[in-house]
């Protein structure tokens, strides 16, 4: 256990010393503020003495400073004048103790001995609430991925209806997923990505089946009502912490990049990244899956059909990176097809 004194007379640094080796404790000293910070930065130091007039930097000053670098650091406090205003100024900074000089040694050892079992007390206490917080926040995300998981069985079963649609939700994630990696966003982000792709048309679940199953164009009033899965999806989606991330992508990967989407006519990046991302990995899959008033294209039709939406309804960044994942898949299975290594 080693003891930091601070105090500009040499004497009575010596002296402290010399009582602190006594009840078996290291000591090092410091003339200075400056000094006593250089120590308190490079050495593991439990206890501080410190005196509070001293040239330069005060005791009052220092305190904060040395609890900054070390925030489990105990202060008492030492000074020639018995002044209550100093004393509880001192306190407010984080000192847990005030003696006046002349010290009297019996009860320098006592406030010693109770400012190093407070100051264990108080990491006692942090390390509890540190666990307790801990333990809080593996069930709070272990229930989030329970919910998480029935709400993507929810979304499968949905999707399940319509052989249209199957499967949708799951190619839309795994795309955006990669699209986000292509453009180097953060793990987190393309995690975040691909969980918003898998849940984006959860809203679905509020729209008539009638509707959904229509194979015909939609009347206005049609329309209308299917425009409203993505309020839907975040009111499911909303009370649910660990899932806020995603809202933005659920409420708004119908927006265009002109600003003549849904439901908040955003535009350009007003648009969130991952609701661009998202939206754009869903006009491919449309346009890739077959539909009984469209013929399935291949990738590369896909890609060059898009290319028609590009400022309007797609962002060009985003489309630039489906473009060459789509490019780069290609090449892939053409490798892998080959007789080649």
């Amino acid at each position: 256990m080693a003891v930091l004194v601070v105090d500009d007379e040499e004497v009575i640094r010596n002296a402290l010393q010399r009582f602190l080796k006594g009840l078996g404790l290291k000591a090092y000293t410091a003339e200075s503020g400056a000094a006593a910070l250089q120590i308190l930065g490079t050495h593991p130091v439990a206890l501080m003495l410190c005196d509070i007039r001293m040239p330069g930097m005060s005791g009052i000053d220092l305190v904060p400073q040395a609890l900054e670098l070390r925030p489990d650091l105990a202060v008492v406090m030492l000074s020639a004048v018995n002044d209550a205003t100093t004393a509880a100024l001192c306190m407010q900074r984080g000192a847990m103790n005030y003696l006046t000089k002349p010290l009297d040694l019996d009860d320098l050892g006592r406030a010693i001995q109770q400012a190093l079992r407070r100051r264990d007390q108080l990491r006692a206490a942090r390390e509890l609430d540190q666990q307790e917080k801990e333990a809080w926040e593996r069930e709070r995300a272990e229930a989030t991925r329970v919910t998480v998981a029935t709400l993507e069985a929810l979304v499968n079963a949905m999707e399940a209806r319509d052989p249209y649609l199957r499967g949708h939700s799951a190619r839309v994630a795994d795309l955006s997923a990669t699209l986000a990696a292509h453009m180097r966003l953060s793990d987190d982000a393309i995690e975040e990505v691909r969980l918003a792709g898998r849940l984006h048309d959860i809203g679905k679940i509020g729209t008539r089946e009638t509707v959904l199953n229509k194979q015909g164009a939609l009347t206005p009033e049609e329309y209308e009502h299917v425009k409203q899965h993505v309020l839907i999806g975040v009111q499911l989606l909303s009370p649910i912490p660990g899932l806020r991330p995603v809202l933005g992508a659920v409420r708004n990967h119908h927006e265009r990049w002109d600003g003549a989407g849904y439901p908040d006519g955003l535009r350009g990046e007003d648009i969130p990244l991952t609701a661009r991302i998202i939206g754009a990995a869903e006009v491919y899959d449309a346009l890739c899956t077959a539909r009984p008033y469209q013929t399935r294209l291949d990738p590369d039709q896909a890609v060059r059909r898009m290319g028609d939406l590009v400022g309007t309804v797609l962002d060009p960044s985003v489309y630039a990176a489906l473009s060459d994942v789509v490019t780069r898949r290609r090449s892939l299975v053409f490798l892998e097809g080959g007789d080649g290594p």
